[in-house]
């Protein structure tokens, strides 16, 4: 997902998009221990897509 379209998002609705990620990279987590995932590289995506998305969470609270 864009980082426009993130900053678009209301507080709760980037707090439904962080649960998702998180499980995400937990279904990846496990996929890369046990040699299954094709694309190494969508983990660490999605760890930054959650790292974006925590940032914007945080940003916004301060406001």
């Amino acid at each position: 997902m864009e980082l426009d379209e993130l900053k678009q998002m209301s507080v709760a609705d980037l707090r439904v998009k962080e649960r998702e990620t998180r499980e995400e990279i937990f279904r990846l987590r496990i996929k890369l221990r046990t040699n299954q995932l094709d694309n190494p590289a969508n983990y660490r995506k999605a760890k930054r897509e959650l790292a974006r998305i925590l940032t914007l969470i945080a940003a916004q609270r301060t406001r």
